[in-house]
């Protein structure tokens, strides 16, 4: 789902948005979070030739369609088993995310988890989401989306304050299985609950994105498991569990977003 460039620096790949890496209305379409942290996860994972173990994004400034962004990785610590390493993606200009992560492995046959899929419909069950702005255009165009319990950002039944709880399934349209990129882009979707939980027309701009990988197995489908958990001074604190259809946890991620209200259409 990414186009990165290899260049000609060490360690330094290149991504030029165009409309498939972007949400947002048509006239201002910018970068979707999820797809820089994916970005940021593929360009870690080639320079220092190890699978991630955990990534945090901080968001710092939007890019638009057109704009070519450098993605620079630094390995500060390099040790036997795992990797501490840095990404700033950027252009001449500004700043738009800075990653931290940790990556490495260690050879260890225990498979294990103490958490439990929720007990939901299959996705062909389910009904797809309508997104809020109606033209379903751009990263969302490549992306479906099918709701297993509880409201999803622009279904018009939202009125009232709901649990918190959102569950839907998600898969690429383009045939892409579970990666630890895709799961970076699914991760993103936590503001997807803010309407639901609290009953408003509203969503949320990431401040940052924490992700954290178990077992990553390929599947065509993701369950997403999303909790908003709490809503003070404008700010929403949330978090999402990714499962595979038969009940694998493959990641876990947490969001902070400002809350943004929006005109509810009639």
């Amino acid at each position: 789902m990414l186009d990165l460039e290899a260049t000609d620096v060490p360690h330094r790949w290149r991504l030029t948005i165009e409309n498939k890496h972007c949400t947002g209305p048509v006239a201002r379409r910018f970068l979707f979070g999820g797809i820089g942290m994916a970005a940021s996860i593929q360009a870690l994972e080639k320079a220092c030739e190890r699978p991630v173990i955990w990534a945090t994004a901080q968001y710092l400034s939007f890019a638009g369609v057109g704009m070519v962004l450098d993605v620079d990785v630094k390995t500060q610590v390099s040790g036997r088993l795992t990797s501490q390493a840095n990404v700033l993606v950027h252009n001449e200009e500004k700043n738009i995310l800075s990653v931290q992560a940790a990556l490495g492995a260690r050879e260890n046959d225990s498979i294990d988890q103490w958490v439990a899929m929720p007990n939901v419909r299959q996705p062909e069950d389910c009904e797809e989401a309508r997104y809020w702005r109606g033209d379903g255009s751009g990263l969302n165009a490549r992306i479906e989306i099918r709701v297993a319990l509880g409201a999803f950002h622009g279904d018009p039944r939202i009125r009232e304050r709901g649990d918190g709880r959102l569950v839907f399934w998600l898969r690429s349209r383009e045939g892409h299985t579970a990666s630890a990129s895709l799961l970076a882009i699914a991760a993103d979707y936590v503001a997807s609950g803010i309407a639901g939980a609290t009953g408003l027309h509203a969503g949320g701009n990431s401040l940052d994105n924490t992700i954290r990988y178990a077992n990553i197995v390929p599947c065509e489908w993701i369950l997403c498991d999303v909790m908003i958990e709490s809503l003070t001074q404008g700010i929403v604190h949330g978090r999402i569990r990714l499962y595979s259809p038969d009940g694998i946890l493959m990641a876990i991620a947490s969001q902070s977003m400002i809350l943004r209200v929006h005109t509810r259409p009639q």
